[in-house]
C-alpha cells in the first residue's frame, strides 16, 4: 500500500512539473479559466436562477478572467469535493481554486501549491438547535457532530475537545448538502465548520429553530490558490484580489470606474484604471485589466455585499473582513 501511495505521489509530482509553468498561455491560447470551486455553497458558489454559477468565490475567478481574457464570464466551473479539489490543481485539471480553502502551513509547504492571499478571513465555529439548549461549545462534551470531510474541521474540532479534555463523536460527509442532511435526519447534534459555512446552511435551515454558537476555535483564512513554480500566474492571481480591495479603499466602484478614469486626478487611481504608468505591463497584461476587473465583477465591498451581505439570506456584517481603514484587517500592497 505505500509503495502504490509513494508511485501515486510521483505522479502527481510529474504532471505537477508538465503543468506549473504557462498558465497565462493556457488560459490565452484556450480563451477560458478552468476555475475549481465547491459542489454548492450558498453565497460563495451556487448555481442561480438563469442556470449559472454565482457566489463570492466565483466572482474570485470572474476577476481573473476579466484581468486575463477581458471577459469575466469565460469561466469554466469545475465543482469539487474538499477530497478532490487538490489534486485537480495539481495535475492541471484546473487553472485555480476558488473554494473556500483555508491557508495552512502543511498546504503551503508540501502539496507544490501556493495561496495566492486571503479573500475572507473566517474561524471555525458550532451550530445546534436552539431545543438542545446550548449556549456555549464547552457543553457539548460527548455531542456528535456532522461535518465534510477532508479538510481542517475535523483536526480543529479533535484540538479543541483534546484541550478542554472533552469527548466527542464525527459523522463526515464528502459535500456540504449531505452534512445538512444528516444533520436534519438526526444523526447528530451539531454541524461544525468555518462560520461562514455555517451561515450558508442556515439559508436552507429555519432560522428560528438553530443558532450559531459564540465560540471560534481557529484561523481559517480563505483564498485563491494556484501550483507553485508559475511565478506569473501566482502575480496575476494574487493582483487582481488586491485589485477588489484597493478599489474599495479608493472609492471605486462598478458604476463609477469608467468617468474616474476620465476625470480623476488622484495617481493612485490613475495607475489602477490604466490611465497612467505600467502596471499591466508589468503583469503581462492590458493596461485596463484592473478597470475590466471592477467594471465587470466591482470591488471588494460589492462582491461581499451582493453575496454575503446585510441585505442577503446570509446576513454577514464585515467584521475582520472590513478595510483596515474601517476597523478590520483586509488590507492591500500599495500598487506601485
Amino acid at each position: 500500500m505505500k509503495k502504490i501511495l509513494k508511485l501515486s505521489l510521483i505522479a502527481i509530482a510529474v504532471i505537477g512539473m508538465n503543468v506549473n509553468a504557462g498558465t497565462f498561455e493556457k488560459v490565452k491560447k484556450e480563451g477560458v479559466l478552468h476555475c475549481g470551486m465547491s459542489t454548492g455553497f450558498a453565497g460563495f458558489a451556487e448555481m442561480g436562477d438563469d442556470k449559472v454559477w454565482k457566489g463570492f468565490d466565483i466572482d474570485m475567478c470572474r476577476a481573473v478572467a476579466a484581468a486575463v481574457l477581458g471577459d469575466a464570464n469565460k469561466l469554466n466551473n469545475h465543482s469539487l469535493t474538499s477530497k478532490e479539489r487538490f489534486i485537480a490543481l495539481q495535475t492541471g485539471e484546473i487553472d485555480m481554486l476558488a473554494r473556500s480553502t483555508t491557508w495552512t502551513y502543511s498546504r503551503d509547504t508540501s502539496l507544490g501549491l501556493n495561496f495566492a492571499g486571503v479573500n475572507y478571513y473566517d474561524g471555525q465555529g458550532f451550530l445546534v438547535a436552539k431545543s438542545l439548549g446550548v449556549k456555549d461549545a464547552r457543553e457539548l462534551d460527548g455531542a456528535t457532530f456532522c461535518l465534510q470531510t477532508g479538510n481542517t474541521t475535523e483536526l480543529n474540532l479533535a484540538d479543541y475537545f483534546l484541550q478542554h479534555n472533552m469527548e466527542y463523536k464525527s459523522v463526515s460527509y464528502d459535500t456540504d448538502a449531505q452534512v445538512i442532511a444528516g444533520f436534519k435526519a438526526g444523526r447528530c447534534d451539531a454541524i461544525t465548520t468555518d462560520q461562514s459555512g455555517l451561515y450558508s446552511k442556515l439559508t436552507v435551515l429555519d432560522k428560528s429553530k438553530y443558532i450559531v454558537l459564540p465560540n471560534i476555535i481557529s484561523k481559517e483564512p480563505l483564498g485563491p490558490v494556484v501550483r507553485q513554480g508559475d511565478d506569473r500566474w501566482f502575480n496575476i492571481v494574487k493582483w487582481s484580489l488586491n485589485a477588489m480591495i484597493t478599489a474599495e479603499e479608493l472609492g471605486i466602484t462598478s458604476k463609477n470606474a469608467a468617468d474616474l478614469a476620465k476625470n480623476s486626478n488622484n495617481p493612485e487611481i490613475q495607475r489602477l484604471l490604466g490611465v497612467n504608468g505600467n502596471l499591466g505591463e508589468m503583469l503581462g497584461l492590458d493596461a485596463k485589466w484592473a478597470y475590466n476587473i471592477i467594471t465587470q465583477v466591482g470591488n471588494y465591498s460589492e462582491s461581499f455585499e451582493k453575496h454575503l451581505g446585510v441585505n442577503t439570506p446570509l446576513d454577514i456584517k464585515r467584521g475582520i473582513n472590513a478595510l483596515w481603514t474601517n476597523g478590520g484587517i483586509l488590507y492591500s500592497p500599495p500598487f506601485r
